[in-house]
């Protein structure tokens, strides 16, 4: 990307994934602290969408952002707040009941019917879900498109933003707190995690083993180290991807003290 372009690119993706997280964080934090006074609203879950909130925002600030078009290292560690640790923060901390909570049942009641259309649901299906988030990435890394993104200001903005609403919808699709209709059982929202970190992993080991992505400038260390932080980073946030369906899993079957529960009342507000 040449300086001239990869500045349009940054600035334009430092309004989208900064200062508009920012704004959200604090609609967020108003309806959170308001909720705490009558229906009640867990802590943990503010900690939670704050961090995954600035987890993104870090992500695009002027040094990261310099770092990750200067290097393949910078850029892997981008893409794991952005697609990964991110919208895991966010995911949990349940923004879309705490938006449900916080409107008036129709409008809620009108959310909740949008998210039963057939497009939407079959965009929120794991299977769905995973071949937009994994897939992805697949098509970046072993395909000429990592290149063009170095060139197109629109791509790279593209790519930045597709990192975070992929991630965000696979997250949501298996360990999701929020209300989601006619969500696929467990044994197929696991399977589908699985075969995804699976997947994950195997594109780390051709990374490191074949140089991609091919026609950078980076040397083979540098990808290879790059490849690196994409599987032992992915792993992690796998690994924690788990553990939250799992709690979830055991706080259903009242096996586990309640971490994710709310006080009593409805996720729908009676307003």
């Amino acid at each position: 990307m040449s300086q001239h372009s990869g500045m349009e690119g940054q600035t334009v993706l430092f309004v989208l994934l900064a200062i508009l997280p920012a704004v959200l964080l604090c609609l967020y934090l108003a309806a959170a602290f308001r909720l705490r006074k009558t229906a009640g609203w867990r802590l943990w879950r503010i900690a939670s969408f704050t961090l995954g909130t600035a987890l993104i925002i870090t992500a695009v600030l002027p040094p990261v952002a310099h770092w990750a078009h200067q290097d393949l290292r910078g850029h892997m560690g981008q893409h794991l707040l952005l697609g990964m640790f991110g919208p895991l923060g966010l995911v949990l901390g349940a923004p879309g009941t705490l938006l449900l909570r916080s409107l008036p049942a129709s409008a809620a009641r009108r959310i909740m019917h949008f998210l039963k259309t057939p497009p939407v649901r079959f965009l929120i299906h794991p299977v769905t879900a995973a071949v937009l988030d994994i897939g992805g990435m697949y098509l970046l890394y072993l395909t000429p498109l990592y290149l063009l993104t170095m060139t197109h200001p629109a791509l790279f903005v593209f790519i930045h933003l597709h990192f975070v609403i992929s991630g965000y919808l696979f997250t949501w699709s298996i360990a999701g707190p929020d209300p989601a209709p006619r969500r696929p059982g467990r044994a197929l929202r696991l399977t589908v995690l699985f075969l995804a970190t699976a997947a994950h992993g195997i594109l780390g080991k051709l990374m490191y083993g074949y140089g991609y992505p091919l026609g950078t400038s980076a040397s083979l260390s540098e990808i290879q180290a790059a490849a690196q932080w994409m599987y032992y980073g992915g792993d992690l946030a796998e690994l924690l991807l788990i553990i939250a369906f799992f709690a979830m899993w055991f706080r259903q079957r009242s096996t586990l003290p309640d971490l994710f529960a709310e006080k009593p009342g409805s996720i729908i507000s009676q307003k």
